[in-house]
């Protein structure tokens, strides 16, 4: 079940990447200041369990997809240990790419396990930033 929802998050990241923006386009300070903004404001709602709260941070397209915030809950706690319940986080460079801005958080999980969470990000219409996927990847680097 566990590889069918990371699966599922990385198609995720790869259908919604088409409405971002493209790997040329830089990411001004401004924007990198709000996304990173919106991530800490999901990982705050995690630590509190408040999943509609999480559950808004994600884009339309990730919603769309999870349905409701309870849905999303599992997800998250069964395939995201280490951004639901990290012992630390760090933020890391954010880059443009095919996906949209993409922001890199070293990530340790409750288990003493270290990752790299890339974060894509989606531009609503109405200027804001929501999380279109995360994609989590093993690191060596232990220091957060």
């Amino acid at each position: 079940m566990l590889a069918f929802i990371r699966r599922l998050t990385v198609a995720a990241i790869f259908l919604t990447g088409a409405a971002c923006a493209s790997a040329d386009e830089a990411v001004t300070p401004p924007e990198a200041a709000a996304i990173r903004y919106v991530i800490q404001g999901q990982m705050e709602a995690f630590k509190a369990d408040d999943w509609d709260a999480a559950f808004a941070y994600a884009s339309p397209g990730i919603q769309t997809r999870f349905q409701t915030p309870q849905v999303f809950s599992r997800m998250v706690t069964e395939a995201y240990q280490s951004v639901y319940r990290p012992r630390g986080v760090t933020f890391r460079k954010i880059e443009a790419s095919a996906f949209g801005p993409t922001q890199e958080v070293f990530v340790v999980g409750p288990d003493g396990l270290s990752y790299l969470a890339y974060y894509t990000m989606e531009r609503q219409a109405d200027g804001t930033w929501r999380i279109s996927g995360c994609y989590l990847v093993r690191a060596m680097d232990e220091n957060v």
